[in-house]
């Protein structure tokens, strides 16, 4: 099959290159291309290496089969009796008089509702973060569209984050089973291919307070707020971590969303 050397090469054919998905006969064209474009070389470079720290860091989870929890299919069943008993548990447990505070993590003895919560964010970061062609649903550069996508299926006013100020740019998002619900699943990323995912879900706690949690090489810090639980998830190093949940909570308080 013969191709047209001269058609420009394409981005997601760059994607494609990278992820050796390319078709045989266009391969020539783009290693041309990339010869006589340096800027380009220099981006299949960059997401080369990204793509190789991200499968090095966390292919052993990627490898694994998709938790049950995460399967699409739950999102069009009836919510079970024990998740909203434990749901309405939490309210009791963990709700507060006022705004939400920042503190400490504690060791419980047993899972609480938002740790549950925060494994399922954890869980989803670790499944679609090592994705360098289709990490997301909807890229970021339709964020209209995403928000207004995520905001009518997830029944709440969904916002992506400004979060430029910690040097991470808007992924994109996709739409995720929540645990009685439908969860907003937005993801960030560095110059340096740093990676920081935001969960969200109706969850009917009204108010509960920050909480740590860490699972090998990836954390997260989860709270509530007017019946919506967050998750933001990324680097086990909790200062940086702190740093974007807490952009993240301030513009949440702000804009509802």
């Amino acid at each position: 099959m013969m191709t047209d050397p001269t058609i420009p090469v394409t981005e997601d054919e760059l994607h494609a290159y990278v992820d050796d998905e390319l078709p045989v006969e266009r391969r020539g064209d783009v290693e041309r291309w990339l010869a006589a474009h340096p800027a380009d070389a220099e981006r299949v470079e960059s997401w080369r290496s990204m793509a190789e720290a991200l499968h090095a860091r966390y292919d052993a989870t990627a490898n694994e089969p998709v938790p049950p929890r995460l399967d699409l299919d739950r999102l069009d069943r009836r919510p079970r009796r024990w998740i909203i008993g434990a749901v309405a548990a939490s309210i009791a447990a963990f709700a507060l008089g006022g705004a939400v505070g920042w503190v400490a993590h504690g060791v419980a003895s047993s899972p609480s509702p938002f740790q549950n919560l925060a494994g399922e964010a954890l869980d989803a970061h670790r499944l679609y973060v090592v994705e360098v062609r289709h990490p997301v649903e909807v890229p970021g550069d339709e964020k209209a569209h995403l928000q207004q996508w995520l905001t009518r299926r997830c029944g709440r006013t969904v916002q992506a984050p400004e979060l430029e100020t910690t040097g991470l740019k808007l992924v994109g998002g996709r739409l995720l089973p929540g645990p009685t619900g439908p969860a907003s699943f937005l993801m960030y990323e560095s110059a340096s291919g740093e990676r920081f995912t935001v969960y969200a879900t109706k969850t009917g706690i009204d108010a509960a307070e920050m909480r740590y949690t860490a699972q090998g090489n990836a954390a997260a810090l989860s709270w509530a707020e007017r019946g919506v639980s967050y998750v933001v998830t990324g680097s086990s190093d909790r200062t940086r971590l702190t740093q974007v949940a807490r952009l993240v909570y301030d513009q949440s308080e702000r804009t509802g969303g």
